[in-house]
C-alpha cells in the first residue's frame, strides 16, 4: 500500500514538472491582478462618469479591484482541468493506478496537492490585486479594517480555490480534459449568464457555483439579492464537494 505522503511527493512532482499546468496558474494571477489594476485605475480617472448612475449605492472599491476575477476563474478552471487531464490525454493514469490502487486515496492526495497549491496562488492573488487595486483608486480607496473587506478578499480565494477543485472533480468524472473544457466553459462562461438574464429560470442559476462564488466577494448587502457571502460560502463548497465525491465515485467504478 502506497503511503499518502509518497502520494503527495508524487502529485506535486506532476504539476510542477508540466509546463501548462504552471503556466496555466501563473496565467490566473496575471488577469486577475492586471485587469483590476487597468478598470481600477480607469475608474479613479473617470470617478464621477462612471457613477453618475449609481451614486445612490455605495461605491465598492473591493469590487472594482476584482473586476478581473472572471478571466481569473477560466484560467484556475483549465488548471484544475489539466492537472487532472493531463494523466488520461497521455494514459499515465494507467500506470498511476497500478502504483495506487487505492482509488479514493488517489483522488484525495490530488485534492490535497491541488487544492493547497491553488489556495496558496489564490491568496497571493486576492491580496496582490486588492492592494495594488486600492492603490490605483486613489482617495476612492478601501482598506482591510473597512467592514467586510477582508472576508472579501479572502472570500476570493476561497472561490477560486473550490472552482479548482470542482474543475478537477469534473475532469476525473468525464476522464476527457477536452470535454471537460467543453462543459466548464459553456456552463460557467454562456449558460449561467444567460439562464441569470432569463426571468423564469433565473432563481435557478442563482445557485449555480460561479453566482454564489459572486457573492462571497460582496462587501455591501443590497436589497433584493437572494443571498449573502456565507451561503455563497456554502453553495461553492456544496458544488465542490460532490464533483470530488461524483469524481471518487467514477474513479472507484470505472476503468482508466
Amino acid at each position: 500500500m502506497t503511503s499518502f505522503p509518497a502520494i503527495l511527493r508524487s502529485e506535486w512532482t506532476k504539476i510542477r514538472s508540466v509546463r501548462s499546468t504552471v503556466w496555466t496558474l501563473a496565467l490566473a494571477f496575471v488577469v486577475t491582478v492586471g485587469i483590476g489594476a487597468l478598470l481600477s485605475l480607469l475608474t479613479n480617472n473617470n470617478f464621477t462618469e462612471f457613477r453618475r448612475h449609481d451614486a445612490d449605492t455605495p461605491f465598492d472599491a473591493t469590487g472594482t479591484a476584482f473586476s478581473g476575477i472572471m478571466l481569473g476563474e477560466l484560467a484556475i478552471i483549465v488548471f484544475g482541468v489539466l492537472a487532472i487531464g493531463n494523466e488520461y490525454s497521455s494514459g499515465m493514469i494507467r500506470v498511476t493506478l497500478a502504483a495506487v490502487p487505492q482509488r479514493a486515496t488517489l483522488l484525495a492526495g490530488k485534492a490535497v496537492v491541488l487544492g493547497a497549491l491553488a489556495l496558496l496562488v489564490s491568496l497571493v492573488t486576492a491580496f496582490v490585486t486588492f492592494f495594488l487595486g486600492q492603490a490605483l483608486l486613489g482617495s476612492h480607496s478601501t482598506t482591510l479594517g473597512e467592514p467586510n473587506v477582508l472576508r472579501a478578499v479572502l472570500g476570493a480565494a476561497l472561490y477560486l480555490t473550490m472552482l479548482c477543485l470542482f474543475a478537477a472533480g469534473v475532469t476525473t468524472m468525464l476522464h476527457n480534459q477536452t470535454l471537460a473544457l467543453g462543459v466548464l466553459v459553456p456552463f460557467f462562461f454562456l449558460l449561467s449568464p444567460i439562464l441569470s438574464a432569463v426571468p423564469k429560470v433565473k432563481t435557478l442559476a442563482h445557485y449555480f457555483p460561479d453566482y454564489a462564488g459572486s457573492r462571497m466577494l460582496l462587501v455591501y448587502e443590497q436589497h433584493g439579492q437572494p443571498y449573502g457571502p456565507w451561503a455563497g460560502f456554502s453553495i461553492c463548497l456544496a458544488w465542490t464537494a460532490a464533483a470530488l465525491l461524483g469524481g471518487a465515485l467514477v474513479l472507484k467504478n470505472r476503468d482508466a
